[in-house]
């Protein structure tokens, strides 16, 4: 039996319970394993002329493609626009659009009308303008749970609605909904399969399971199999239904990043395939609003490409792949609402570091340098460079200048000094970083679990927590003050990351030498095939999703905002590497989606 965390002996390869227990509300970083040493495998290398001080050292290459999105082109995107009159208007217009939905909203209305508008304005991407008003309307049907329960009982589509909106709003609510559409036997009633709107809810609801939730997890597989039969099967007259559940296997509602479903739902409302109610009030105001944000990301990624530029850290690392585009997309994924901006810049930059640290510990950097480099970001002194070669003291300066000055902005702001926590963030990751190069460099064979163990730190999921942390708006010193330790979501927040990443690049960083994946470690250590192995990988993929799932509730707006980034984490990348590597390769889907969300506006006629 492969165990998942040392601390957790009793646990099996594929979890039934959390990866996680639950404390009180935080758990600590885990202490980093020594390695053990072997022998160093032959692989392809290259010689770098960029390496001044050491000249004769064996470095590899990953021969990643160059950047797609020069800055020239970025800085094109914030021309101003002629239109500028039209603009204002369509400033006014959203604002009196936004009013009269806040009205809607407010009106008294059926229950599952209710859900239905509450639905259809998370999906279309504009709920957020009215998170009070929903939070409210969704309370009071929380404290009316048992009753409206009842009026639902016949009524599947709008049970696993009203169950879907508590639970992805962190309100509790039990499985047991879904008792009154099972049989004496246990089983979903047959008649179920010709409701499929239904099907569809029920279907998106299951994916909000927790552990042991083993109602949940047979109506995924009850639903599953309908919507597949519906998909390949279906008449020519259930088109529409065939595409919306060909869009709901290819990926259920709690996996999606939600800026991209935003733009396919408002299209798919326009296709009439998808039905709102109110359309024409809720589709112009939710195309306007697309468009208005994106043209705040606009200015957002135009500013990030020229700090990048001047910075000029690319050409000193050429090796290093180049993906501000992307590392801002990233940041989209994981806070798209305009006021989370101050977190994006932030982020983006910090996401720039990550690759190109990765790259030196992963590709580039002798074991000697990385043990130095490592040393340096640790101590964090200016005065500590001295050693290192001209790579990575040029890489440190900018990293250490720029995170002070993060830190900066938020001592002149708020009068919090945020930079103790932004630095141990960075030598988390230094430290995890090396632990695999020394893996890499010795030969040695990782356990799966030694490897889980470190690299939910490697992923930088917790670098990104720690942003989020210290960059929010409504941050306190009290706050501050417990942010010794990570909340306990952050850790199959941050797995599921690592697992994504590692059925999307497995092959190629074989290929390269790399250390062992989570894929190769199963294979190693139960005597499996790529293929099983890899399944196994996907079963821990569904257990960290429970757990996700398990730790949604929050006490405060504050750490209502850090579990969302949780969510949004996986579902990041979850995108990124659904068809492969869409970050390292940086492939057409990957440049189709960044035209989508960033530059392409929805056409408004």
């Amino acid at each position: 039996m492969i165990l998942i965390n040392n601390h957790l002996k009793n646990l099996a390869f594929i979890p039934s319970t959390c990866l996680v227990s639950a404390p009180p509300s935080y758990f600590p970083f885990r202490a980093l394993r020594r390695d053990t040493a072997a022998k160093q495998p032959r692989l392809p290398v290259v010689q770098c002329a960029a390496d001044m001080q050491s000249p004769k050292a064996a470095r590899r290459s990953a021969h990643y493609q160059p950047n797609m999105w020069s800055n020239d082109y970025i800085q094109l995107l914030t021309v101003e626009s002629p239109l500028k009159v039209e603009e204002k208007d369509q400033t006014k217009r959203l604002m009196l659009l936004k009013e009269r939905i806040a009205e809607v909203i407010r009106e008294k209305k059926e229950v599952e009308e209710q859900l239905r508008l509450i639905d259809h304005l998370q999906q279309l991407g504009v709920a957020y303008h009215f998170k009070d008003d929903i939070k409210g309307s969704l309370r009071n049907l929380h404290s009316s749970l048992e009753e409206i329960s009842l009026t639902f009982k016949d009524n599947l589509h709008a049970s696993a609605l009203l169950f879907r909106l508590l639970r992805e709003n962190g309100f509790s609510i039990s499985e047991d909904i879904f008792e009154e559409f099972r049989d004496e036997k246990g089983d979903f009633r047959e008649g179920l399969k010709d409701h499929t709107e239904g099907m569809l809810s029920l279907y998106e609801a299951s994916y909000y399971e927790k552990d042991g939730e083993m109602v949940l997890h047979e109506a995924m597989e009850f639903t599953t199999e309908h919507l597949k039969n519906l998909s390949e099967e279906g008449s020519d007259s259930d088109m529409k239904l065939k595409e919306q559940a060909a869009h709901a296997l290819e990926l259920p509602l709690n996996w999606r990043m939600e800026r991209l479903h935003a733009r396919w739902f408002i299209e798919a409302c326009e296709r009439e395939v998808m039905v709102v109610d109110n359309p024409l009030l809720l589709l112009e105001f939710a195309k306007l609003d697309f468009n208005a944000v994106q043209s705040i990301y606009k200015k957002e990624l135009s500013a990030l490409s020229s700090w990048w530029t001047k910075l000029g850290v690319v050409e000193k690392l050429p090796f290093a792949r180049d993906r501000l585009t992307e590392n801002y997309l990233w940041t989209v994924g994981w806070a798209f609402e305009p006021e989370h901006w101050s977190f994006r810049e932030a982020q983006t930059k910090g996401n720039c570091f990550v690759t190109m640290i990765d790259d030196v510990y992963d590709v580039y950097g002798t074991l000697d340098e990385l043990e130095l480099f490592t040393r340096v970001v640790d101590r964090w002194d200016i005065n500590a460079i001295g050693q290192l070669p001209d790579y990575m003291k040029i890489l440190f300066l900018a990293l250490f200048n720029t995170i002070n000055d993060d830190g900066y902005k938020v001592m002149k702001e708020k009068g919090m000094n945020v930079i103790p926590y932004l630095k141990r963030s960075w030598a988390d990751l230094c430290k995890a970083y090396l632990v695999e190069a020394k893996w890499y460099h010795r030969g040695y064979k990782p356990t799966l679990n030694e490897y889980l163990d470190n690299t939910w730190i490697s992923i930088s999921g917790p670098a990104i927590f720690t942003n989020a942390y210290c960059m929010a708006g409504d941050l306190t010193k009290q706050d501050l003050e417990r942010f010794s330790q990570y909340p306990a979501i952050a850790k199959p927040s941050s797995m599921l990351g690592r697992l994504y990443n590692d059925l999307a690049t497995f092959n190629a960083e074989i290929e390269r030498g790399d250390v062992p994946k989570s894929i190769q470690c199963c294979m190693h250590e139960r005597g499996v095939s790529e293929g099983v192995a890899r399944e196994q990988v996907k079963e821990l993929i569904r257990g960290n999703w429970r757990c996700v799932n398990g730790d949604r509730a929050a006490a405060s707006s504050f750490e209502e905002k850090l579990k969302r980034v949780a969510v949004d984490i996986a579902r990041a990348s979850q995108f990124f590497y659904q068809n492969g590597d869409g970050y390292g390769k940086a492939d057409g889907e990957t440049m189709n989606q960044v035209m989508s969300l960033l530059i392409n506006p929805i056409n408004i006629p």
